[in-house]
Formats: structure tokens, sequence, C-alpha cells
């Protein structure tokens, strides 16, 4: 019987996007690279648990639930979390940032200093820009000042993202003029905390980084995995946690969320296509000793 595999999610380096596995192991996925697993037969979607701890029960999860924690776990997950807003006394210095995903789809937000870009990455941010540094509840009021002021959500829907990535204008510029609009307004506004240092505006496309120039629109989502399905397919590109793939039974690109993948035993295949729920747009062999 072939190894199974228990995928601890999507992260990215500074080399592209890696897929980690429980017990350290990484693969790195490149464009072209085939993404090709089955889920074992008869298998059951197990809670990942929280914050580094095994699952007291192993309890099931949904297909579904891109966070792959049962009720207790996520509640133990999110208690101690600044995304949360569940935490006040963090010693470390924040960033503020506007993260743009597509035409109208600019969020604002924050993240630790010490992790430099990678929130932005994590989320798919097309294009962002620093907007200052401060203590945490400093840059937790600038986050509430701006979304209020600019009008801009501190979320954006993971589907209004996937959405619109194949039809993004084709410029770097053009990419960047929301962000560089609203960083101009943001800096005109009274009432910033005297203790966060604003930050001139500089701003970074992700556009090569996830491969998204030239992408085809893609004709579907894999809406959840299920015991003894098959994901094969050739990545084309990758944005946060998103993998797009050109699948294997011609369908055209397909797009696998890879918190989907958590909590599930996968097992290598040979061929086989895609036999898992995808969920259609209106638009549009041997042993292996690793998974990919």
């Amino acid at each position: 019987m072939a190894q199974a595999w228990r995928c601890s999610g999507l992260r990215w380096s500074a080399d592209g996007p890696v897929l980690r596995w429980d017990g350290g192991r990484r693969s790195a996925l490149t464009w072209g690279k085939r993404v090709a697993f089955g889920v074992t037969e008869g298998g059951v979607r197990t809670c990942v648990g929280a914050r580094g701890n095994a699952c007291p029960i192993r309890a099931g999860v949904p297909g579904r639930s891109t966070g792959a924690r049962c009720e207790e776990c996520a509640r133990l997950d999110r208690a101690h979390s600044v995304a949360a807003d569940t935490i006040a006394d963090d010693p470390r210095p924040y960033r503020v940032y506007l993260a743009w995903f597509g035409p109208g789809m600019t969020k604002v937000g924050i993240t630790a200093l010490e992790r430099g870009s990678a929130r932005l990455l994590e989320q798919g941010a097309v294009v962002f820009s620093w907007l200052g540094v401060g203590p945490l509840m400093a840059a937790r009021r600038t986050e509430e000042l701006l979304r209020a002021a600019l009008g801009v959500p501190d979320r954006i829907p993971y589907a209004g993202k996937r959405a619109v990535r194949a039809a993004l204008p084709g410029s770097a510029a053009e990419r960047a003029a929301e962000v560089e609009a609203l960083h101009a307004r943001a800096v005109r506004l009274g009432g910033w905390p005297e203790s966060l240092e604003r930050t001139s505006c500089q701003v970074v496309d992700h556009a090569g980084v996830f491969g998204l120039t030239g992408l085809a629109p893609a004709v579907g989502a894999v809406s959840e995995l299920a015991a003894g399905g098959v994901v094969g397919g050739e990545l084309v590109a990758a944005a946060g946690p998103d993998l797009h793939l050109a699948a294997e039974d011609g369908r055209g690109v397909v797009v696998l969320d890879t918190r989907l993948m958590t909590g599930w035993e996968l097992v290598p295949v040979g061929s086989g296509g895609l036999t898992v729920p995808v969920r259609e747009f209106k638009e549009a062999a041997g042993v292996q000793d690793e998974l990919f």
C-alpha cells in the first residue's frame, strides 16, 4: 500500500509556494509541475488541532471546511489571535498595509513587522503598499480609522479574488493605481495615532510571483475532497492558498484551495484526472518517495 501523507498547508517562501507535510517534509511547487494525489479509500477528514497541539478526540470535520478544525479546536486557535482581535499586549511592532486583489477590491490590514510580506502572499494580494508601522494597538486603531475614512474593508472573500485573477489590468502601473490613490488619501487624513510612523508609498506587485500573466480563466473550483477521490493537473499559477491547475481530464483550469487538503490522508497516484466535487463557475506510475 502506498504511503499516506497529511498536508499541513501551503506556505510561501522567497522561491515561491511550498506545500508542507506532517513530519516536516516540503514540496516546492513550480509552474508546469504535475500536482496529483488521491484521497485514501474509506478515509475520513479529521480535525488538525490547534496551536501545534493535536485534537484530543480526532474529531471528524466537514469536507468543505477551510479551517479543518472542530468547534472546540477552532475556539482554542482563535483564543490568542491578532486576527481575531483577542490580544492587545503583543509587544512586537506591526505594519499597516493596503492590499489590492483586483479592480474595486482593496483592503486595509495589519501584520507583524517581523513577518515581512508573508501575510500578503498568503492572502493572494496582487499589489500592496505599507502605510505605517508602530505598536499593535496603534496599528489596530489606524486600520479602523482608514477602513471607515477610505470606505475599504478589512476582508476580501476568496471567491471574489479568484473571479478576477485572469482578467487583471495588464500593466504594473494600472494595477498600482488604486493603491497609490488610496495611499495618498490615507496620509492626508487626521487622527492617526502619534505612535504610528507613516510610510511612503512603495507599491509591490506580485503578478509575476503568482504566475498571473496570461492566466486562462478558471472553469471552476474544487468544492471539497472526498474519500477515494483524485486530483490531477499541471500547476499554471498560485496565489494565497490557491493552486490553479490545468486539469488532466481536459476540462480547463480548476482552482484548488489547499486548505481543503488538510485533515485528509493523501496518497500518490499515476493518473486519474479530477474526480472530486468541482463547483463550476458561471463564466466561463510506480512507487514514489514523495507525494509530488
